[in-house]
């Protein structure tokens, strides 16, 4: 019997997938840490507790009757400093949503590289298997005819 061919085990020579928080995407510019930083900090409750004391400062320094208010009722420079803030976190948040966007793309493309050529090994496995349960079925109906031919040739002895 013919010895049956399969392929060399699938070997992993990629590095191990890593979490995305610690590939380190390479030095980064001011502007992008800058940004990081807003993005980080701007949704913390530490962030919405000291702009809520600046605001009920502001409010009570302004409303209040023992000093001359610099920005009196309804706060329009308030709601001005408000809106440049807005305007400006909302940009910087983007550009840092960006930069993860890329790192996150670049890691899911290493990612899908990885599981085709897995995927890839795995077909070669299968196909190697189908020819050799071919190889197997031919062998084993040659057998079978021959063990057919020679009880008939039995047979037609014993008759």
């Amino acid at each position: 019997m013919k010895k049956l061919a399969f392929p060399d085990p699938f070997r992993h020579d990629h590095p191990p997938v890593r979490e995305l928080s610690e590939i380190d995407p390479g030095p980064s510019t001011y502007g992008e840490r800058f940004a990081d930083w807003v993005y980080k900090n701007l949704g913390s409750w530490k962030f919405i507790l000291i702009q809520s004391m600046l605001v009920a400062v502001w409010v009570v320094l302004n409303a209040g009757a023992y000093l001359r208010p610099w920005d009196p009722y309804p706060f329009i420079f308030m709601n001005l400093i408000f809106s440049l803030q807005s305007a400006y976190t909302a940009s910087l948040i983007l550009m840092s949503q960006n930069r993860q966007d890329r790192l996150k793309s670049h890691n899911d493309y290493l990612m899908n590289l990885r599981a085709e050529e897995e995927s890839k090994a795995v077909l070669e496995n299968f196909a190697a298997q189908n020819k050799a349960l071919q190889e197997i079925y031919e062998e084993l109906s040659a057998m079978r005819s021959r063990i057919e031919i020679g009880g008939c040739a039995k047979n037609m002895r014993k008759a």
